[in-house]
């Protein structure tokens, strides 16, 4: 019978998140006949053919390997190889809660033509940095999906959607190098061809990136570059000016820590990591811009 999901799970050189990955998904109270995982290897220098294999018994699990290409390739190749109806995206450094297919699945039932993106929890709340990344996810969420059937982006590391469709739409644009940007780039795709994204909040997945200043900032400068490769291919399509967020966008991000629960020490010190986050992400905006050699500019 064919599979109902087909977990697809990028990853490179990180062993153990992988190996807390797979724990989860055998934890999945989804029957297990009804979902396949595929793990695609973006060239990590280590065999991860041992860590999967321990799991054989309980997941229905497979192993690609390719060059190391980024992973917005790695996620198509994964889809290549698909035999799941849709296809259910998750990173190595994810946990998804036990019902985390049931929830997706509730709602491609009901709406299979529809992506579906789920909510993601800081697994890591002592980590200052990683709690400052992830608020800046979830008020991102707050701005573009207020309302959760007319959803504007959701994450690429907790997705759900028709295998048909999304092979139909070209997948992951593999031109975008990082993981930054590309999911955004699918969503405004997307949406273009008239079709509709929905935000299901009870969908969770638990991230557990850990982050020191140096990797918040690389993370940070790495979203500027995708942003700028998303904003251009954007301007090439419409053959119009750049557009960027509103004034409001940035005075509400910046009122926003001190909307949530916790002290006040704590977030003073988050708001001074999202400003940091912002400038990380301009300077990442800037060089990729001077590398293509275009700033804001209308195609010619």
């Amino acid at each position: 019978m064919r599979p109902f999901f087909s977990v697809i799970v990028p990853t490179h050189a990180r062993p153990r998140q992988l190996t807390d990955c797979l724990e989860a998904l055998g934890r999945s109270d989804y029957p297990p006949e009804r979902f396949e995982v595929i793990i695609v290897d973006d060239g990590s220098e280590a065999s991860l053919t041992e860590i999967v294999a321990q799991f054989h018994r309980q997941l229905n699990v497979n192993l690609i390997v390719q060059s190391q290409a980024g992973p917005a390739t790695a996620r198509n190749t994964g889809a290549a190889q698909a035999q799941g109806r849709f296809l259910a995206f998750i990173d190595d450094d994810c946990r998804p809660a036990p019902d985390w297919l049931h929830s997706l699945a509730a709602h491609l039932t009901a709406w299979p033509e529809r992506m579906i993106g789920g909510r993601t929890l800081n697994a890591l709340p002592h980590n200052l940095y990683s709690t400052a990344s992830q608020l800046l996810i979830d008020y991102l969420y707050t701005y573009y999906n207020s309302d959760h059937d007319s959803a504007r982006f959701v994450a690429s590391n907790n997705l759900a959607l028709s295998t048909e469709l999304f092979l139909q739409a070209g997948g992951f644009d593999s031109s975008f190098p990082f993981a930054a940007g590309e999911d955004r780039e699918l969503c405004a795709r997307w949406l273009s061809q008239d079709l509709q994204i929905t935000y299901a909040p009870e969908a969770i997945i638990y991230h557990a990136h850990p982050l020191t200043f140096r990797s918040f900032w690389r993370q940070h400068f790495n979203y500027g570059r995708g942003a700028f490769r998303f904003r251009a291919g954007r301007a090439r399509q419409s053959q119009k000016w750049m557009r960027f967020e509103s004034y409001a966008f940035y005075l509400n991000l910046i009122a926003y820590p001190f909307r949530q629960a916790g002290r006040q020490p704590a977030q003073v010190f988050i708001l001074g990591l999202l400003l940091i986050s912002q400038l990380g992400t301009g300077l990442g905006f800037i060089r990729e811009a001077v590398g293509a050699r275009i700033i804001a500019a209308p195609v010619t």
